[in-house]
Formats: C-alpha cells, sequence, structure tokens
C-alpha cells in the first residue's frame, strides 16, 4: 500500500511512519518543519526514514491547495494518515488563527483532493479536549458541542467537515480521539517531557494547579498501533484512543519520574488554566470492538522507556529549547 502522512516529522506521525515502513508499505510524508517547538527535536526524528526507499519526504504545507494537488496528481495513494495539526490548548489562546488554518481548513484541503483524485479513505487524528464537561469515561457517543479552547474548537471543525464529505462523497473515515500521548522523542511543550528534563537537571518544575488534576496517558506506540488499525474500512467512525484505566495524577506522574531518576523535583505551583481540563479518561470499548485493539504499555513501563530514552540521549536534549 501507499500513504500519504501529513506531519510526519510529528511525535505520533513518526512513529507510525516507523511501523508503516516495518511493514513494508509505501509512505509520502509531508511536514512544515514550523517552530512551534524546536525543528532540530523534528528532523531527529526524520533521520531515521531517509535511506528506505519507500519514503519520499516533502517539505510543505497542507494550507498549500496548489501543492497538494500536485502531490496527489503525482501519486496514487491507498490513504491518507492526517496527523498535522497545530496542537496544545493554552498557546491555541495566544494564536486562534494558525490553530483554525492548519487544523481545519487543511483538513478541508485534503479532503477535496481526496474527492478530486479518488482516494477513499481517511485516518483524522482529533482530541480528548472535545469531552471538557462530559461524564466520565468518555465514551464516543456523548455531544462535544461545548469545546472550551480554539484547539478544541478546530478540532471539531475538521470533525464535522470530515463527516459532510463523508455524506456527500462517501468518504471513508475514521477519527482517532487521542488521550495524552507520550514516549520517547515527545513533545517538549507536554508535562512528560518536561517534567523529566527539569527534574533530572535540577530546574524549578512549573506545575499548574495543585497536581491532582488527571489524565488517561496512553504510550505512543499503543497510539501509533491504533492508527493504523484504524485504516481499515468503517465508513465513518469517531475511536477512542486511550490508556482506558483509572486517570493518574500529575503529583503520581511525578513520582514515577523521580523514582526512575533518583531524584527529587522542586516545584513551584501556578495557577491552574481555565482552558485546561481537570480530569481525562477515555472509555475504549469501541476500539477494541471495531479494530481489535487495546493499549499494551502499562504507565509505569512508559515512563521508565521514556526516561531512559532521555538518559541516552542527554546531551542531546539539553540543546532542545522548550516552548
Amino acid at each position: 500500500m501507499k500513504y500519504f502522512l501529513t506531519g510526519v516529522a510529528g511525535f505520533i506521525c513518526s512513529k507510525v511512519c516507523k511501523f508503516l515502513l516495518d511493514d513494508g508499505h509505501k509512505v509520502v510524508g509531508i511536514d512544515n518543519l514550523n517552530d512551534y517547538y524546536d525543528p532540530k527535536l523534528k528532523r531527529a526524528r526524520l533521520i531515521k526514514f531517509e535511506s528506505n526507499e519507500n519514503f519520499t519526504f516533502i517539505h510543505g504545507d497542507i494550507e498549500n491547495l496548489e501543492l497538494l494537488e500536485r502531490v496527489f496528481q503525482e501519486n496514487k495513494f491507498d490513504g491518507v494518515i492526517n496527523l498535522a495539526a497545530r496542537a496544545g490548548v493554552r498557546y491555541s489562546l495566544e494564536n486562534p488563527h494558525i490553530y483554525m488554518t492548519t487544523n481545519a481548513n487543511a483538513t478541508l484541503n485534503l479532503l477535496e483532493c481526496m474527492r478530486n483524485f479518488g482516494v477513499k479513505k481517511m485516518i483524522l487524528a482529533s482530541t480528548s479536549s472535545l469531552y471538557a464537561g462530559q461524564n466520565m469515561p468518555f465514551v464516543e457517543s456523548l455531544p462535544v458541542n461545548t469545546p472550551i479552547s480554539p484547539y478544541a474548537a478546530s478540532k471539531k471543525a475538521a470533525e464535522v467537515m470530515a463527516y459532510s464529505y463523508h455524506n456527500l462523497f462517501d468518504l471513508d473515515i475514521s477519527v482517532v480521539r487521542y488521550f495524552t500521548v507520550y514516549g520517547p522523542q515527545g513533545r517538549p511543550d507536554m508535562c512528560m517531557y518536561r517534567f523529566i528534563k527539569w527534574i533530572d537537571e535540577g530546574s524549578t518544575l512549573e506545575l499548574f494547579g495543585n497536581g491532582e488534576q488527571s489524565r488517561d496517558f496512553t504510550y505512543v506506540d499503543d497510539i501509533a498501533r491504533g492508527t493504523i488499525a484504524a485504516l481499515k474500512p468503517v465508513g465513518y467512525e469517531i475511536i477512542n484512543l486511550g490508556g482506558g484505566n483509572n486517570p493518574v495524577s500529575i503529583n503520581s506522574v511525578i513520582e514515577i519520574i523521580e523514582g526512575h531518576l533518583g531524584k527529587k523535583a522542586l516545584i513551584e505551583k501556578k495557577p491552574f488554566h481555565k482552558a485546561d481540563m481537570m480530569t481525562t479518561w477515555a472509555n475504549i470499548e469501541k476500539a477494541d470492538r471495531l479494530l481489535n485493539w487495546k493499549p499494551q504499555i502499562s504507565l509505569e513501563e512508559g515512563i521508565k522507556r521514556t526516561v531512559l530514552w532521555y538518559v541516552e540521549n542527554r546531551e542531546f536534549v539539553g540543546k532542545i529549547e522548550l516552548p
């Protein structure tokens, strides 16, 4: 098979790319290598694909419809895996326009190319942030009409646009809602990466709120496997990909990291941000039923692997600027 991956230098998509290439598929990947966080980390993720004859990289932006049309014209894709996105709740309050143009308008560009060039399958990455204010554990049938950040609103826009193209043009679309993904080579704007770095260096750890807010953490390999499993024909389905266990508090995560590093955190508490969610918790029964998918890596094991990657790459990580 031949797949078009957007955001291929990103944390999750680079892992999806690796798994697809390992299975012998061809991948055309696109990324604009923007500086939301340090591009050195994005380039480091791409290095391992450079010698693979089944991988083609395009340095470009999916907001560029003319570029996308050329890519679709030159390739016959079996599917599109759209993981390119502006992520991060707090940053979306500072730059809401770019969240809409990347997460919503660029998704529309891809849908138009699929319609015009006969590509039937899309996987659209979405977010657990849409579930703000809903009862837990979050199930896909909940109404998610009250997003509390521009980030969540832009992802909702992408989801409903994708549904309209499914309805009008019979596109087959799996919307996968991710729950707090972490792991080696993770995004430096996320807590797991930042906490490990701060604790190891003896720097002050910034904690928003009292640390009792909790998340359904999901290891990146599990997320990548679930994303690839969602390539199967489903019509149009929204599918949670999360840990599926009781949410774990941020304080507990800090304690686990401290144990693996053998160091104590120096914590500075800051006010809890109103755009953040107190707790996330995925109901993953649908993923099990439709995709035969369940997460395999425990939080303890996942953090252990992430800390090990950090320690082995401490010199490189030290050169990565935190956003």
